[in-house]
């Protein structure tokens, strides 16, 4: 894992987002990733979004780690996995 991508244990579901949201630290500075619920379900199955993040925590901090490093922030400076 790259140390200057460092992913906190503290996700959540956003209802208003219908979404996954975690933190990441990149050198630093704080940026946020999300996963849509629906995106999940495709992926993995399971009724709880937020247990299927859990389920497969390292597989997705990667790709979000990947989007990272291939500078894929919106606006917001968020980072979405699709």
């Amino acid at each position: 894992m790259n140390q200057a991508i460092h992913f906190p244990d503290r996700e959540s579901w956003d209802e208003s987002l219908k979404a996954v949201c975690f933190p990441v630290l990149v050198h630093g500075m704080q940026l946020t990733c999300a996963i849509t619920g629906e995106t999940l379900k495709r992926r993995y199955g399971g009724p709880n979004p937020l247990e299927v993040f859990c389920d497969n925590r390292w597989d997705l901090e990667e790709e979000a780690s990947d989007l990272i490093r291939d500078q894929q922030e919106d606006d917001q400076g968020w980072v979405w996995l699709s």
